[in-house]
């Protein structure tokens, strides 16, 4: 019965495209079954309904929401040497900032709270990217059994702790600082649950969704956990920038190899009140970045920009490097994360947390886990211990 909300669309979908040309039927969904759709989301801890059935491309090119175009590197054709350090030097050319949005807040889950920056109207699918949540969860909320397939989950933790178990028989637990890379593959079904902090305190910290290539989207789930003592760091501007190095490189200091299928850089960057950096960041790919704390400037000259606390900053993919420092004055340091991913060449169709290229393997996503079949078999009357606690 758990699988009871996907059965309705199902048949619905396949009665409609029937009826309706195939490009039309998901239009019509959003408006006559949102009733429907909006409760299949709250069972899946999913993104809201506007990003639920999203084709944004016909042909090789993916689209931002604000119809800015991506130039697609091919993962297999064009894959980016990055084993050596990138050089800095006068003429490295600076990327442009794109824009800067506040993350904007919204409930999730069973009682979360989140500040989702991607997957939003501001910014959905950036490929390699499909969502950035940053999540607060009280003592009580979570993330109960809820499925996944055909993308990447990278979640970080800031404060507190989560601890995780899957249909596989996997179980594990994040402390502060740790991260773990999730590979949902053909399909898994998993729950994401906080501590019990003994004072009481939110479980805090990122969650990243990042778009698998084509060719791995039906590859066996797995896991990999980082752990905060494993992550390097290295300190410059006169010890005035900390950075840590949760996967590529930064001022000769390289990452754990081997974290995620699709190539991605993860920087956690903590910077006192004076402290600037130059980061080269691989050249075509995409990158943001999310301030956690304080206020930057990100940019150099008259394209300087001062961004605030919750806000995300998007790179034009032009150029070697970025340019991030803190006023002398600032009354505090600032903290962000700089993230950089290969764009897909490929399309993003998305049903919640069903990511794949055409609609057709929407459906059958949708089939297989009401279905128990096609990589969800162990699904059948299974039930996580650690979800438990939110029926009672």
């Amino acid at each position: 019965m758990k699988n009871l909300p996907f059965i309705i669309p199902a048949i619905i979908i396949a009665a409609l495209s029937i009826i309706f040309p195939a490009v039309k039927v998901l239009d019509l969904l959003s408006y006559t079954f949102e009733p429907i759709i909006k409760s299949i989301n709250s069972v899946l801890s999913t993104p809201p309904l506007g990003t639920l059935f999203e084709d944004p491309t016909s042909t090789a090119q993916l689209r931002t929401n604000d119809d800015t175009t991506n130039e697609p590197l091919s993962v297999l054709e064009n894959k980016v040497d990055t084993d050596g350090a990138l050089p800095v030097d006068n003429m490295s050319v600076s990327r442009a900032i794109r824009k800067v949005f506040l993350a904007s807040q919204q409930a999730e889950g069973a009682g979360a709270k989140v500040r989702r920056s991607i997957g939003t109207p501001q910014l959905r699918n950036f490929s390699p990217f499909l969502m950035l949540d940053h999540f607060s969860v009280n003592p009580g909320a979570g993330f109960p059994d809820h499925p996944h397939r055909g993308q990447e989950t990278i979640t970080y933790l800031l404060e507190g702790g989560i601890d995780h178990e899957d249909f596989a028989g996997n179980s594990g637990s994040l402390n502060p600082g740790d991260l773990q890379f999730m590979t949902a593959g053909r399909g898994i079904v998993h729950a994401e649950m906080p501590r019990q902090n003994a004072d009481g305190s939110a479980n805090v910290g990122l969650q990243l969704w990042v778009d698998l290539p084509k060719n791995l989207k039906s590859c066996e789930p797995r896991y990999r956990d980082l752990r905060a003592s494993e992550i390097p760091q290295v300190t410059v501007d006169d010890d005035k920038v900390t950075i840590k190095v949760i996967s590529g490189q930064s001022h000769g200091v390289d990452s754990v190899k081997d974290l995620a299928y699709t190539p991605v850089w993860i920087l956690d960057v903590t910077m006192k009140p004076g402290g600037k950096i130059t980061q080269p960041l691989p050249e075509g790919w995409n990158a943001f970045a999310y301030t956690l704390e304080g206020d930057a400037l990100f940019g150099e000259g008259d394209a300087k920009r001062k961004v605030e606390q919750y806000h995300n900053v998007v790179f034009e993919p032009e150029g070697q490097v970025v340019h991030v420092e803190v006023e002398p004055t600032a009354a505090k340091e600032a903290r962000f994360v700089i993230v950089a991913g290969t764009p897909l060449d490929q399309p993003v169709v998305q049903y919640g947390p069903f990511v794949l290229t055409t609609k057709d393997e929407v459906y059958k996503a949708i089939m297989d886990y009401q279905g128990f079949t096609n990589g969800f078999e162990r699904a059948r009357d299974w039930e996580s211990e650690i979800g438990k606690s939110m029926k009672h």
